[in-house]
């Protein structure tokens, strides 16, 4: 009987969910039960001081400071944007949102390849070095790792926490 309750809920939530996304056009949501729901227009944007100037973030989940909690981010990158080579202590997993974004392996810049496009997908290692450009356009990805976070770059030049 009770996990037909918790399906007639779930089943509830979802439709009011639903209904509320037709009358308002977006939503920011989370309950006691670890269900989140965030529509694209409710993300908070911020600078991100481990990003070069022009960057911005917003975290959908999880707190980037605490070990082992599950974070997705969003990052927002101008148009002829480069972030140089760098590495992270973390495994990630990232989705081309929308925009055309280059994926460089490597310790140099070598632009060569082409723009990844909106669905694409790009996972590496922990302590992998690479690199991340834009062209003509901004770009939106999408990152999923285990915390905690960080950023590395491989010349301490290049930080521009470091400016």
């Amino acid at each position: 009987m009770k996990s037909m309750n918790r399906r007639s809920s779930t089943l509830a939530f979802a439709i009011t969910v639903a209904a509320v996304l037709t009358v308002c056009g977006g939503l920011a949501y989370a309950d006691d039960m670890g269900v989140t729901l965030l529509t694209p227009d409710k993300l908070v944007w911020k600078d991100n001081p481990g990003l070069p100037k022009g960057a911005q973030t917003a975290i959908l989940m999880g707190d980037p400071t605490k070990a082992g909690d599950v974070v997705v981010l969003r990052a927002k990158f101008p148009a002829n944007y480069l972030v140089p080579p760098h590495t992270h202590p973390y495994a990630e997993t990232i989705t081309v949102i929308s925009g055309g974004v280059g994926f460089g392996v490597g310790e140099k810049v070598e632009k060569n390849g082409d723009l990844l496009n909106p669905g694409a997908f790009y996972a590496q290692p922990a302590n992998h070095a690479h690199y991340v450009w834009t062209a003509g356009e901004e770009a939106i990805i999408e990152a999923h790792f285990v915390g905690p976070g960080g950023i590395n770059y491989i010349n301490p030049a290049d930080d521009p926490r470091k400016k």
